[in-house]
């Protein structure tokens, strides 16, 4: 069994943190939510990820963009979409890192969100049937996804 471990290391007695291991999104859509709720405060994102839930503000794609559409609303970015699946995966996430934070003894109305990352895990392999006994390649992508807060 690989062994995961943070890519931070910060201060124990100021920070909380939460793993989500082998998820089952999208990593490009994660690695777009990440970007967009690195800095935010934890009430900030929590609303931002229920409207986006809610269909009502879109994710700005910055990096995988091509042939996506524009959203209204957006401020400094055409590119966007509404990334449901992730968005109620990191919602989960923050629910646990808001717990972990109470656990600790930290204040939850002064955390904010100082590393936000997600990337590729492992794929589950899988295949498509096709005609004349063929099949093609169908995989599972999963994605690992951490979070930091800190108190200010």
């Amino acid at each position: 069994m690989a062994a995961y471990s943070y890519t931070k290391d910060l201060d124990e007695t100021r920070t909380a943190k939460v793993y989500g291991k082998d998820l089952r999104i999208s990593p490009k859509h994660a690695v777009e939510l990440a970007r967009e709720l690195k800095g935010k405060k934890l009430d900030t994102a929590r609303q931002y990820l229920e409207d986006v839930i809610a269909k009502k503000r879109a994710v700005p794609f910055r990096k995988y963009n091509k042939k996506v559409g524009h959203k209204r609303g957006l401020v400094g970015w055409d590119a966007g979409r509404y990334p449901v699946k992730a968005s109620k995966e990191y919602l989960k996430l923050l629910h646990q890192l808001q717990a972990n934070a109470e656990y600790k003894g930290l204040e939850a109305d002064k955390l904010r969100i100082i590393h936000a990352s997600s990337y590729k895990s492992r794929e589950i392999p899988g295949f498509l049937p096709r005609a004349y006994g063929r099949g093609t390649p169908f995989n599972q992508e999963l994605t690992n996804i951490e979070m930091i807060v800190e108190e200010r």
